[in-house]
C-alpha cells in the first residue's frame, strides 16, 4: 500500500493562515506593514530580536514566532515557488530544486540569536 503525499492547498492551511495572523497582527498592534516580499524579512528579524532583547519568555512569544516563520515560508513559497509539506504535525517548505526549509524553527533559532528569516530566504532561494 502506498501512502498518499498531501496536496499544496492541505498542507498550506495551517501555516498560510498562521502567516496572515501575523500579517493583521504587525499592522494592527505594531503599525509595520508585511507585504510578502523577501526585504520585509529584515523587519520581521529586527521585530524578533527586539522582543528576544525585552527578555520576554519564550512561553508568551511561541505563537507569534510560529506566525513568523509561517510567513517567512510563504515569502519562500511567493518568491521561488516553493510548496508547503506537512508531517507528523511540523510544517516545511519544499523549493523547486528539492531542498526542505523549516521557517518556523528558524524563526525560534532568530528568537535564541542564532538565525535569520531573511538569510534563510536568501538561502531558499539560490542567491
Amino acid at each position: 500500500m502506498t501512502t498518499r503525499q498531501e496536496s499544496r492547498p492541505h498542507a498550506a492551511a495551517q501555516p498560510t493562515r498562521w502567516a496572515a495572523d501575523a500579517v493583521a497582527t504587525m499592522r494592527e498592534g505594531a503599525r509595520m506593514r508585511l507585504d510578502y516580499s523577501a526585504r520585509s524579512l529584515w523587519r520581521v528579524d529586527r521585530m524578533i530580536e527586539d522582543i528576544r532583547r525585552e527578555g520576554v519568555p519564550y512561553a508568551a512569544v511561541r505563537n507569534a514566532l510560529r506566525g513568523f516563520g509561517a510567513y517567512a515560508g510563504e515569502v519562500i513559497v511567493r518568491q521561488v515557488g516553493g510548496e508547503w509539506w506537512a508531517t507528523g504535525g511540523e510544517h516545511w517548505i519544499r523549493t523547486p530544486d528539492g531542498r526542505l526549509w523549516d521557517p518556523v524553527d528558524e524563526a525560534r533559532r532568530c528568537f535564541g540569536g542564532h538565525g535569520s528569516l531573511r538569510l534563510l530566504c536568501r538561502d531558499a532561494g539560490g542567491a
